[in-house]
């Protein structure tokens, strides 16, 4: 099992919503867990696809940036120190509206899965 990650060992990839992740730490590399936390980024002026995802839940804290949330049918500003709770089936998605990128903690539980996103018409 490995406790720890070295950032600069783990490389990025795009999620089916469209962010580009870290995974951070993630029970399919770092041995067992119920848990998966990652960091997320957005370019300033892009946003994520609209998704659910049908059994984790998400916790979302924003390290830098700025940018709007969508819960449902709810929006919400969203800038540096800010944490938002995602319940599992909720729609949502996330923009970056600043001049800069949108970087972002994503905490999972169960961990985050491909599978588990669904994307949903606008």
């Amino acid at each position: 099992m490995r406790l720890i990650t070295c950032y600069r060992e783990t490389e990025p990839f795009t999620t089916k919503d469209g962010s580009t992740i870290r995974e951070l730490m993630h029970p399919a590399r770092h041995g067992p867990g119920r848990q998966s936390l990652a960091e997320a980024s957005l370019p300033a002026g892009r946003k994520t696809l609209l998704h659910r995802h049908r059994s984790s839940d998400e916790i979302y804290h924003i390290l830098s940036g700025s940018g709007r949330v969508r819960l449902g049918e709810e929006r919400y500003p969203v800038t540096v120190g800010d944490t938002i709770h995602i319940p599992a089936g909720t729609p949502h998605d996330i923009e970056a509206d600043g001049g800069e990128p949108l970087v972002f903690l994503c905490c999972c539980t169960p961990p985050y899965r491909h599978e588990d996103t669904e994307l949903l018409d606008e």
